[in-house]
């Protein structure tokens, strides 16, 4: 029963489902070299956290041939660039052009920094100052130094 078993563990283990298609080597290692640096800029658009040269997406597939395409038809890095913004916008650039419509990418995470240390600030001076110094009274204060001279033990 166990070489039963493990036969099938091996079969399941070994089988074609299991396989990849092997990536295509490049023709022109220059072409290859540029169209790394081009798609490292970037961003996968179905990944989103990945840059285009990283990801196995069939999208980022499409698009890393594209970029080999157009860096066979002499385009330059810029216009492949600008190419891809026009088609995708700038959310597809890791780091895109400083503009009207990419203020809030550039600045959003310091403005929201600032806006909760101001918040943070405020809560604070208003719990300041609304606990106010607590003064014990004579019997309070006797009582505690009983309490402390015992070791935290209360008589009856």
């Amino acid at each position: 029963m166990r070489r039963l078993f493990l036969i099938l563990s091996l079969l399941i283990a070994c089988s074609p489902g299991y396989a990849r298609e092997a990536a295509p080597t490049a023709a022109d290692v220059v072409v290859e070299k540029r169209m790394v640096a081009i798609s490292e800029e970037l961003r996968c658009l179905v990944c989103q956290n990945e840059s285009l040269a990283g990801s196995q997406a069939d999208l980022a597939k499409d698009l890393r041939r594209e970029i080999r395409e157009q860096i066979a038809q002499g385009k330059s890095d810029k216009e492949i660039l600008d190419f891809m913004t026009g088609r995708y916008g700038d959310f597809v650039r890791y780091r895109p052009p400083l503009k009207g419509t990419t203020f809030l990418l550039w600045f959003g995470p310091f403005l929201l920094l600032v806006a909760g240390i101001a918040a943070l600030g405020i809560i604070l001076r208003r719990r300041g100052k609304r606990v106010a110094e607590a003064t014990l009274s004579a019997e309070e204060q006797k009582r505690a130094e009983a309490l402390l001279s015992l070791g935290g033990e209360e008589k009856p």
